[in-house]
């Protein structure tokens, strides 16, 4: 096995090691929250988290099925930078409620 490939494998565990950490956390979160005693801002907060996760998952599957790999610069400095940039283009998506997901579910939480 070369040392690219090595890298290469390292690389891709920990990215899968920091989704799982942060799909854990949303998890606990999400379980964590008792809809009926939660307050509405508490609710939204939740309910703004998880769509802000899911629009971040889906700009990496994106650029996956977008990029070759070949292509994709594997500087591990690079991988970090657009992972925090995929993150804050969710916070911002989900903040201004464009895609109204978050609203969504939280109108679905309050009726039950």
């Amino acid at each position: 096995m070369s040392i690219d490939s090595l890298a290469s494998y390292n690389s891709t565990i920990s990215e899968l090691n920091k989704q799982n950490t942060q799909a854990t956390q949303l998890k606990d979160k999400l379980n964590n929250t008792n809809t009926s005693k939660a307050s509405d801002e508490e609710l939204m907060e939740v309910c703004k988290d998880f769509e802000s996760y899911l629009i971040e998952q889906v700009f990496k599957s994106m650029k996956t099925s977008m990029v070759p790999e070949s292509e994709d610069d594997s500087n591990e400095y690079m991988q970090y930078f657009g992972d925090t940039m995929y993150q804050e283009y969710a916070k911002n998506m989900s903040a201004t409620g464009e895609l109204g997901i978050a609203q969504m579910l939280y109108e679905s939480m309050k009726r039950q």
